[in-house]
């Protein structure tokens, strides 16, 4: 670790700030370069970063206090972060954790007194098919053992380089069990470019829009008609976005495409670059994968060798386009495309209020910008070579060609499926091998808890729909784990912006540990209704709206859950209804808004 005083943290935040042409727009990159150098960003560093830039000191502290992995106190030279989702518990993680924390001789979230380590929690990091996995230093270690923990604790404790450490450790499985139209075949780096070049822009389009591509991200919005919104939009400049964000637990489809596909993704942001007439893209990576960020730089450097991105691509005149890597640096609301467009511009990753309006109009420093995730952008990039007939006879009416589905938990095969739309929650299940399946959660902590009764529902927009997540839990795994470790998760990732999610999901939490500790009663149910419907109806952005949805899906479809944690002497009618507590609720709120109006 570097000494930290003035003459030695200005020289150093100066050429930090230089590397970046002194743009803060960069800021959150130039706060990864301070804490590379220190282990954390000391308050020097951060008054150095103010006047370099020329913004206020409160301004650089304030997104340096909002990403999760910022630190502003001394860490340990080795940096350990257990991934706490809810499927690593299941495969061991709370165990494996105690041990290294024993072995280690480190309390959890402190440094040794030796500073040596420092061991943590930290959410989920997109690794359930392959945990418990940890993050050291920002690297990846999966498949963790009592016998890996072992060789970390001497290789910790002999001052051993990460770079000395054995190669196998940070391996990452592709883990692709299943694959179509998108992972199957051959792709030659600037094929689909070619074709567009020979089609041109108008008619590259309107073949997106006969092959009904739409968003992966799960609003499913036609990809056709985002880019043409965008491009039509008068503009200096138009911007192009790919939100690699996925931090929604359980999920990892975009983790595969980026490292075994990364061409699909690039060739698809270029295609969309060329279309809405961008000279800019920006890759947002979210810090988890920051293992991914040199082999990504490495494909981006190739390709501008190979005149796909730059200047004239492929001795095309007036064709420029080129991509920059943001890392994020933990925080699961930048998955929303206006939370991490303000993460772009250097800022906390809180969600703009609308208006203004969509970014397809007022994006990246309020230029028309459009923003797909790494799914979309790889379809794009087969559609463009394969044509859209292909993918037009795959899926539904509404809902075509594939989907990705992260598959983790209670299966006999873990891993990346591809499924054309509308196959049935049954048939993955079956696929994946997974038996007694008491519930199923879709799309992660976000998203909604099937039940078996449901299993014969078609994955599609029109039916039931999935933004690439499945996470099994079969009949000997207690339910309540999963409405636990949610309500935390949640409590931890609300940015804190608006009351009714920061207030409410920590409430929320509270009730859900009295059902833990068997001290629930009817009362509590009624107001951990009434608490989900407000939270759902008043919160600033996507994410306290959906920050309540494994509350109302449990009670509903998994009653006994409650039931049986009630304390003793209280009872619960088995006609509860949790349609009729959340009708209490509307009218409670209802009742709310009419005196504001007094």
């Amino acid at each position: 670790m570097s000494s930290i005083d003035l003459t030695t943290v200005r020289p150093a935040v100066q050429a930090i700030v230089h590397a970046y042409h002194g743009k803060s727009t960069h800021l959150l990159q130039m706060l990864w370069r301070v804490q590379e150098k220190y282990s954390y960003i000391p308050e020097l560093a951060i008054d150095s970063l103010a006047g370099e830039l020329n913004l206020p000191r409160a301004q650089i502290a304030g997104v340096a206090g909002f990403y999760s992995f910022f630190h502003q106190q001394p860490r340990g030279q080795y940096d350990i972060l257990f991934s706490d989702n809810i499927i690593e518990q299941m495969q061991g993680k709370v165990e494996l954790m105690a041990y290294m924390l024993k072995k280690l001789g480190v309390q959890c979230g402190q440094p040794r007194p030796d500073g040596r380590v420092t061991v943590d929690n930290t959410s989920c990091i997109g690794m359930s098919d392959q945990g418990p996995a940890i993050l050291i230093n920002g690297h990846t270690i999966a498949r963790l053992t009592k016998s890996r923990i072992d060789t970390i604790v001497d290789l910790i404790n002999y001052q051993v380089t990460l770079a000395e450490w054995p190669k196998e450790f940070f391996e990452v499985h592709s883990n692709i069990q299943r694959k179509h139209i998108l992972l199957g075949g051959y792709f030659e780096a600037g094929s689909a470019l070619q074709v567009m070049l020979k089609k041109g822009a108008d008619l590259s389009l309107a073949e997106l829009g006969h092959s009904g591509l739409r968003g992966c991200g799960g609003a499913g919005f036609k990809t056709e008609s985002k880019w043409l919104i965008c491009r039509n939009t008068p503009a200096d400049e138009h911007i192009v976005i790919c939100n690699a964000d996925e931090g929604e637990p359980g999920t990892f489809k975009d983790r595969i495409l980026m490292q075994r596909y990364a061409d699909l993704m690039f060739e698809g942001m270029t295609l969309c670059g060329y279309i809405i007439n961008a000279k800019k893209g920006f890759l947002y990576l979210r810090g988890e994968y920051r293992f991914l960020l040199e082999s990504l730089e490495a494909v981006l450097d190739r390709r501008r060798k190979d005149g796909l991105l730059g200047d004239n691509i492929l001795d095309t005149p007036g064709f420029s386009f080129d991509i920059e890597i943001h890392l994020g640096a933990g925080g699961y609301i930048c998955g929303a495309e206006i939370a991490l467009i303000e993460s772009i511009e250097g800022n906390r990753g809180i969600p703009r209020r609308r208006p203004p309006p969509f970014p397809v109009t007022q994006g990246y420093l309020g230029k028309p910008t459009v923003v797909n995730n790494v799914e979309t952008f790889a379809l794009a990039t087969k559609v463009m070579v394969d044509g859209a007939e292909r993918f037009n006879t795959l899926g539904t009416a509404q809902s075509k060609g594939t989907k990705l589905i992260s598959i983790s938990g209670d299966c006999d095969r873990p891993g990346i499926y591809e499924f054309p739309f509308g196959i049935t929650v049954r048939e993955v299940l079956e696929a994946c091998g997974a038996q007694e399946v008491q519930a199923v959660q879709n799309s992660g902590a976000a998203g909604y808890c099937i039940s078996p009764e449901e299993f014969d529902r078609r994955l599609c927009f029109e039916d039931l729909n999935t933004t690439g997540s499945f996470m099994i839990f079969n009949r000997t795994r207690d339910l309540m784990d999963l409405v636990r470790n949610f309500a935390n998760f949640f409590v931890h990732e609300s940015c804190g912006f608006c009351t009714p999610c920061r207030v409410g999901t920590s409430l929320l939490q509270q009730y859900i540990e009295k059902f833990v500790s068997g001290n629930g009663n009817a009362y509590d149910l009624q107001e951990m209704a009434t608490l989900s419907h407000l939270i759902k109806t008043t919160s600033h952005c996507g994410l306290g709206m959906t920050a309540a949805n494994y509350v109302q899906d449990t009670m509903k479809k998994f009653p006994q859950l409650y039931q049986k944690r009630f304390k003793s002497g209280s009872s619960l009618s088995p006609s509860f209804d949790l349609d009729a507590a959340l009708n209490e609720a509307r009218k409670l709120t209802k009742r709310t808004d009419a005196s504001a109006h007094l």
